[in-house]
C-alpha cells in the first residue's frame, strides 16, 4: 500500500481529504443544491455573489464589480466589501452546472480538501513521508477556525487552500542555492490568489512574511547578503504584482477617496483574541462544545475558535525536541517565530481574558492624575493599529490566529515524520491511524443538525413577474442591508435601494437612512419617487398597527398583495 501511495500519492491524498471533507460536513452532501449548513447569514451574500458574477459575465457581458442595481439609483461598488474573486472563479464552473447554492457548497468543501492536500504536499516535500503529510493536512484542513467560518458562511475566510503552497514556495525560494523559477512562480501565484481571496489575508500574509524574513535573516544572514535571494524575491513580487494589484486596486482607490475610513479602535478591541481562545476546545465540538459554550464567554466564538488541538501541539513539541536531528533546522525557527508573531497580533490592541479586557490597577497618585483607576495592558497590536498604514482598516485581529494553526500544522507534520520513522509493522499502522484519529476526535463537530434552505421567497417570485424597471425598497429600512434581501435580486431581477453594506455604508444610504427610518411618516413616502421606487415591501410583523394599508393608500400607494407576511404596494412614480 505504501508503494501505491508513493506512486499515486497526490491523487490518493486528494481523495482522502475529499472523503474526509464530506464526512466532517455531513450531511451537507445530501443538500448540496438547496441548503447551507447553519443559519442564513453571510452565506447568502456569497451565493448571491456567485450568481451575480455568472449573470454578469455569461448573460449580460457586464462588469461584475459595478453593481448598478444595488444602492439604487446611486449604484454600488463591490470594493466596499469582500469580493473574493478567486473563490468565485473556483465556484463558477459548478454554478453553471448546478446553480449558485450548489457552487457555494462545492467551493466550501474544496476549501477543506485543498487546504489539507496543500499541507500534505508541503510536509511530504519536507520529510519524504506521505503519512506525516496526511496527519499534518488533517490538522490544518479541519482547524476549528476553518470549521467555524464554514458554518458562518464566510466563503472568503474559508479559502485557506493557498497558504501551504505559498509558504512552501517561499521557504524553497529562501533556501535554494541559486535562483529557481519554480518556487518563485509558486509563491508569487499563491500570494496573488491569497489577495484575490481576502484583503484581510493579503495584508496579514505580507506582515507575517516580513516577520519570516526578519527571523530568517537572523538565522541565515549570509544568504540574505547574496544577490540571488533578492533576485528571487523580486521575481516573486513581479509574478504576484498583477494579481495583487487586481485584488487591492479597487480598495486602494476607495481608500484614496476617503470612502474606506479607519476602524474605531473600540472595534479592534472587541475583536481581540484572548489567550483562553487557544486553550478552549471548539465550541461546536460534538462532546465538549456545549460545556465550553455554557462555561465561558463565547459570544464571538466564530472568530475566537483558535484551539490548535493537543495532538498537534504534542507533535509540534516532538519536532521542537528533536530539532537537531531534523533535516530542516532552518524551517522550525520560521514556523515558531512566525506563529508567535501571529499569535501576539491576534491578541489585538490590549490583553483580554474570557472576552473581557484585562485592566491593571493604577496607584492612587496616577489614578488621580489620569482620572481613571485602571489601564489596559497594551500589546504590540495597539501600535500597529495606530501607526502602520492600512492596519486600522481591519476590524478582526483574531484572524491572525489562522497563521498559528498553519505553522503549527507544518511543525506537527515534522514531528509526526520523526515519530513514524521509528516504528514498523503493526506499531506503525496503529500510530499513524491513532494520530489522525486523535486529531479528528478533538475537532469533530458531529453531524450538522441544522440546514437552511436557500430559495426565492414567494414575494420575490411574484415581483419577477411584474412589469416595470423601477426599484424595490424594504421597510423597516434597516432590512435593506440584510443579505437575504440582496440575494432576492437574483430572483426578481429588479433594482434595489439597499445592499450588503457591512462596515462601509455608501453615501446615499447614510443620507436617506434618517428619513427612511421614520416610515410610514410622510417625509419617508415623499422620497420614494426620487429614488425611482416602484415596489414597496412592508414587513407586517414590524408594523402591526391597524389601518396601515388604508393610511398608505391615502398617501398615494396602491396595495397589490400580501405574501409571507410582506405587504406589497406600488407607487405611482412610473405611471
Amino acid at each position: 500500500m505504501l508503494k501505491a501511495l508513493s506512486r499515486r500519492g497526490p491523487l490518493l491524498a486528494g481523495l482522502y481529504f475529499l472523503a474526509l471533507s464530506l464526512a466532517m460536513t455531513w450531511p451537507l452532501a445530501l443538500r448540496m443544491g438547496s441548503a447551507v449548513a447553519g443559519y442564513i447569514g453571510d452565506n447568502v451574500y456569497f451565493i448571491w455573489l456567485i450568481g451575480w458574477f455568472q449573470k454578469a459575465l455569461f448573460e449580460m457581458g457586464a462588469n461584475p464589480f459595478d453593481v448598478w442595481f444595488l444602492n439604487y439609483p446611486q449604484g454600488w461598488s463591490l470594493a466596499y466589501t469582500e469580493i473574493s474573486p478567486a473563490q468565485v472563479a473556483l465556484a463558477l464552473p459548478f454554478s453553471l452546472i448546478g446553480g449558485p447554492v450548489f457552487a457555494y457548497n462545492v467551493t466550501m468543501l474544496l476549501s477543506f480538501a485543498l487546504a489539507g492536500l496543500g499541507m500534505c504536499l508541503w510536509v511530504r516535500r519536507l520529510t519524504g513521508r506521505w503519512d506525516a503529510g496526511l496527519a499534518a493536512g488533517t490538522v490544518f484542513a479541519f482547524t476549528p477556525y476553518h470549521q467555524a467560518h464554514f458554518l458562518a458562511g464566510h466563503l472568503n475566510l474559508a479559502g485557506l487552500q493557498w497558504f501551504p503552497f505559498y509558504f512552501m514556495g517561499l521557504y524553497d525560494l529562501l533556501r535554494a542555492p541559486r535562483p529557481s523559477w519554480r518556487p518563485v512562480l509558486l509563491s508569487g501565484v499563491m500570494l496573488g490568489l491569497i489577495g484575490l481571496t481576502s484583503q484581510y489575508y493579503l495584508y496579514m500574509t505580507v506582515l507575517v512574511s516580513a516577520a519570516w524574513a526578519l527571523v530568517d535573516f537572523l538565522y541565515a544572514r549570509r544568504v540574505w547578503l547574496q544577490a540571488r535571494t533578492w533576485q528571487s524575491l523580486g521575481g516573486m513580487a513581479a509574478v504576484a504584482a498583477p494579481f495583487v494589484l487586481a485584488a487591492a486596486g479597487p480598495f486602494l482607490a476607495l481608500a484614496g477617496q476617503g470612502a474606506l475610513p479607519d476602524r474605531d479602535i473600540s472595534m479592534a478591541r472587541m475583536y481581540s483574541a484572548s489567550p483562553l481562545d487557544y486553550l478552549l476546545p471548539y465550541s461546536d465540538h460534538f462532546l465538549l462544545g456545549p460545556w465550553v459554550s455554557a462555561s465561558f464567554n463565547r459570544d464571538l466564538w466564530i472568530e475566537a475558535s483558535l484551539y490548535p488541538g493537543l495532538a498537534a501541539l504534542a507533535l509540534a513539541g516532538v519536532a521542537l525536541a528533536q530539532r537537531r536531528s531534523l533535516p530542516h533546522r532552518r524551517l522550525l525557527p520560521l514556523l515558531a517565530w512566525g506563529g508567535l508573531f501571529a499569535l501576539v497580533l491576534s491578541l489585538g490592541t490590549d490583553l483580554h481574558w474570557n472576552g473581557a479586557p484585562v485592566e491593571l490597577p493604577l496607584p492612587g497618585v496616577l489614578a488621580g492624575r489620569l482620572g481613571r483607576e485602571t489601564v489596559p495592558l497594551v500589546l504590540p497590536g495597539y501600535f500597529f493599529f495606530r501607526y502602520l498604514p492600512y492596519f486600522a482598516k481591519m476590524r478582526v485581529m483574531m484572524r491572525f490566529g489562522m497563521f498559528v494553526g498553519l505553522f503549527l500544522s507544518a511543525a506537527a507534520g515534522l514531528g509526526a515524520a520523526w515519530l513514524l520513522a521509528r516504528l514498523e509493522g503493526r506499531k506503525f499502522w496503529l500510530a499513524a491511524l491513532g494520530l489522525i484519529g486523535l486529531v479528528l476526535l478533538e475537532v469533530y463537530p458531529g453531524p450538522y443538525p441544522r440546514f437552511s434552505t436557500v430559495q426565492a421567497s414567494p414575494v420575490d417570485v411574484w415581483l419577477a413577474g411584474q412589469p416595470g424597471e423601477g426599484a424595490v425598497i424594504q421597510f423597516p429600512f434597516r432590512r435593506v442591508e440584510d443579505q437575504d434581501r440582496v440575494y432576492a435580486t437574483l430572483a426578481h431581477g429588479k433594482p434595489f435601494v439597499g445592499g450588503f453594506f457591512n462596515a462601509f455604508p455608501p453615501e446615499q444610504y447614510l443620507r436617506i437612512r434618517p428619513v427612511m427610518e421614520t416610515f410610514p411618516a410622510p417625509q419617508a413616502l415623499e422620497k420614494l419617487c426620487g429614488l425611482d421606487v416602484q415596489y414597496v415591501l412592508v414587513d407586517r410583523a414590524e408594523y402591526p398597527q391597524p389601518g396601515l394599508t388604508a393610511e398608505l393608500e391615502a398617501a398615494g400607494l396602491r396595495y397589490r398583495t400580501e405574501m409571507d407576511g410582506q405587504l406589497v404596494f406600488e407607487t405611482d412614480c412610473h405611471e
